[in-house]
């Protein structure tokens, strides 16, 4: 199984793909997208949008999992990142791929084993997981890693439960 993982965000959105064969994982790709604050927002939600396509065509995954928003004082940032989502579902349905969301807590609960861990644990986790050489970074391609794993490791309900 091929999953595309997304942390995302309009400033910088991360992105992963991990591969899963009897029950082995690796890392083919992560890294992030990032975009001007001044540039305008259909433009920003198109790089997000056009590099997911992209992803897509080249991985041929079997699933895109995202990170659910969360919800914090700043409601102008919520609404960024619900916007860049829909580009991530929008170019997933496109492809015909489905989409699954996991909580930032089951995340860190299914990757670190306790959904309060921090990012550095988060980073230090997926490292080992995936036998990386040095902690995946930024912060957002180490979380676009981590909901790759999670999807790739969900037992099936729950799988069926995201999506």
């Amino acid at each position: 199984m091929k999953v595309v993982g997304i942390d995302p965000g309009t400033a910088a959105c991360g992105y992963a793909i991990v591969h899963e064969k009897e029950g082995r994982l690796r890392a083919l790709e992560h890294g992030w997208w990032s975009t001007p604050a001044g540039q305008r927002p259909e433009l920003r939600l198109k790089t997000i949008y056009d590099g997911v396509e992209e992803l897509i065509d080249r991985h041929a995954p079997d699933a895109v999992a995202l990170e659910e928003s969360f919800v914090g004082a700043d409601a102008r940032i919520a609404l960024s990142v619900g916007q860049a989502r829909g580009a991530v579902m929008v170019a997933s349905a496109r492809a015909g791929v489905a989409c699954a969301e996991y909580s930032p807590a089951r995340v860190k609960q299914m990757v670190c084993g306790y959904g309060r861990a921090d990012k550095k644990q988060v980073q230090r986790m997926v490292k080992a997981i995936l036998g990386l050489q040095e902690d995946p970074s930024p912060s957002h391609a180490a979380d676009a890693l981590a909901v790759a794993i999670c999807h790739a490791l969900a037992p099936p309900l729950l799988r069926m439960a995201a999506g």
